[in-house]
């Protein structure tokens, strides 16, 4: 099917959920059984039709959070007796919360977690007829030489051999996909920044994200049950990652890019470091630091989609 180029592409124009698996449309039903939301199950237009921005974070409470926060940016009235439901709280998998045209939902933790995840929602907003789609990650992250409180907007994914490529093995051969984020949305995003003065408050910065499978040796810790590396080895590998453009790592950003790129929709990646990995592995900010830190990409992805939906209410 090819893969959406993020640096050339054109978003000015409409773009339209593109259904990239062609036996989909044989199937009478397909049921998400990790959402427990089915094609003939639930009236997928009417609950979802109007969906333009989805907005992916690890932990549930995160996405509640951001879901409310939203709604808050956005002046939506929930009228009094009802609250804000989770959609798929008949599974404890993944949570799922809509505030108005944004979808919110958990992805878990690593790439395959998210695959799942993806691969449901991404099928769920198709047979809803959703158009001008753009997805987001928010997450956490090691920051590499940058500040706890950091946040980074990635401008590629890469894996452990900082190679910006997301590979995936179909019917024993290795299939790869582009990880590049979109550009204009980058400079959106960091433009956004600016105005707002964020930057006074805390560092906003972008650079290459790697995506490591684990949280220990993928990630060069020294913590974990196994490692036969030293330190000075761990400190040479992320200082060579960093002169090479990376600021971050996490478990999520190469599956994330590599399916949306190739499923020709647009896409940002936005965490914040918890810690400087050039200094320390183990997290030691307090509980309400750390969650003061992860709601600062909040502000900077709120105020692009509260821009655009009221840009299109206008």
């Amino acid at each position: 099917m090819g893969h959406y180029d993020a640096f050339n592409d054109d978003f000015s124009q409409k773009i339209v959920f593109q259904n990239i698996n062609k036996h989909l449309n044989a199937l009478e039903d397909d049921y998400f059984y990790h959402l427990y939301l089915g094609k003939n199950q639930n009236d997928l237009k009417a609950m979802f039709g109007d969906v333009r921005f989805v907005c992916m974070g690890g932990t549930s409470k995160r996405m509640q959070k951001f879901a409310h926060y939203m709604k808050d940016v956005l002046g939506y009235r929930i009228p009094t007796g009802l609250t804000l439901n989770d959609i798929t709280q008949i599974t404890d998998r993944y949570s799922m919360y809509k505030v108005g045209p944004i979808l919110f939902a958990n992805h878990g933790i690593g790439c395959p977690s998210l695959s799942i995840l993806l691969n449901e929602i991404m099928k769920l907003l198709h047979y809803a007829g959703c158009e001008d789609l753009t997805f987001f990650r928010i997450g956490t992250c090691g920051g590499i030489g940058v500040e706890p409180g950091t946040v980074i907007i990635t401008d590629e994914a890469v894996d452990g051999l900082l190679r910006a490529e997301y590979r995936q093995y179909v019917l024993g051969k290795e299939k790869i996909r582009e990880t590049q984020c979109d550009r204009k949305l980058i400079k959106d995003l960091l433009k956004i920044s600016e105005e707002m003065q964020i930057r006074r408050k805390f560092n906003v910065v972008n650079g290459r994200t790697l995506c490591a499978h684990d949280f220990y040796e993928g990630q060069s810790r020294i913590d974990g049950v196994f490692c036969d590396y030293t330190r000075e080895e761990k400190l040479d590998f992320l200082k060579f990652c960093n002169e090479k453009g990376v600021v971050n790592m996490e478990m999520e950003s190469l599956c994330f890019a590599g399916m949306l790129n190739y499923a020709k929709v647009k896409f940002g990646i936005v965490c914040v470091a918890l810690l400087n990995r050039l200094e320390n592995d183990q997290i030691t900010a307090s509980t309400e630091l750390i969650l003061e830190y992860q709601e600062r990409p909040f502000e900077i992805i709120g105020e692009y989609i509260r821009r655009k939906i009221m840009n299109n209410e206008e």
